[in-house]
């Protein structure tokens, strides 16, 4: 599973196919909007097309396709409607940007095997994502 640290570039990459939706834990970014909103969703598609007060990091489609449009913005409200798009920013919180982007969850069993400390944290991770409503895929390599 996988946690996104930028919404442009983490939904570029679902986009894209590099990244599948169903490996997505969550996103949580810098962004204040929601994608259900055409006046709001107008901005996003512009900004990151264009760049501006955004990075343009969708310079590399069409503004103008409705196509390409469409790509992420049902990817964005997949996300929202599934709760995996939280935004910090609404809650009053300003974020950094961050290089890295995405984060994986899932550690190796000889990894946690070769570090006490790493596997002890990797368990309480597990005890605390067992009381909330995060499903552990235990299957997951």
């Amino acid at each position: 599973m996988k946690i996104g640290l930028s919404y442009s570039r983490c939904v570029r990459d679902i986009v894209e196919g590099s990244v599948n939706m169903d490996d997505v834990l969550v996103l949580i970014t810098r962004t204040d909007f929601d994608p259900r909103d055409d006046e709001q969703w107008a901005g996003i598609w512009a900004g990151y097309c264009y760049g501006g007060g955004s990075r343009a990091e969708w310079s590399a489609y069409d503004f103008n396709s409705k196509e390409d449009e469409d790509k992420f913005r049902s990817v964005s409200i997949e996300l929202w409607e599934t709760g995996r798009l939280h935004q910090p920013r609404k809650f009053g919180t300003h974020p950094s940007r961050r290089s890295e982007y995405w984060l994986e969850t899932v550690l190796p069993d000889s990894e946690l095997e070769s570090r006490p400390a790493v596997k002890d944290a990797w368990d309480k991770f597990q005890m605390v994502a067992g009381l909330t409503s995060v499903k552990l895929d235990r299957e997951y390599r």
